[in-house]
């Protein structure tokens, strides 16, 4: 019985151990370019989009890189501090709000790095 209790533990501790590198997409909204790590345009159209984004209602259902975002209230809780600008050329992403979680998702993979 200890035997396994200890191993429960060792995997408990590990898993959280690894969960601090899994991508997240807990995102605060910054008012400055230069606090942010990336640049955000919004588009008009999914189609000129590189990522499809649904905002999402608890920080635990944004898991993962694929678009589902948590807009957080305060930087510090954040993974990736955002800007929204208002000129497609001075973005680093171009994003489309979707009304389903399930149509979020990368639509240009080469810019995946950026939300990492």
């Amino acid at each position: 019985m200890k035997k396994s209790l200890s191993l429960f533990w060792y995997f408990l501790t590990v898993l959280l151990f690894l969960s601090q590198w899994l991508p997240a997409q807990k995102v605060y909204s910054t008012d400055s370019r230069y606090d942010a790590d990336v640049t955000i345009y919004v588009t008009d159209s999914k189609y000129d989009a590189d990522l499809l984004v649904y905002k999402v209602s608890s920080q635990y259902e944004a898991d993962g890189n694929e678009g589902l975002w948590f807009f957080t209230e305060s930087k510090y809780d954040a993974d990736k501090k955002v800007y929204f600008t208002t000129s497609k050329y001075d973005a680093d992403l171009l994003i489309y709000f979707v009304d389903s979680k399930y149509e979020a998702g990368w639509r240009n993979r080469e810019r995946i790095y950026l939300m990492y």
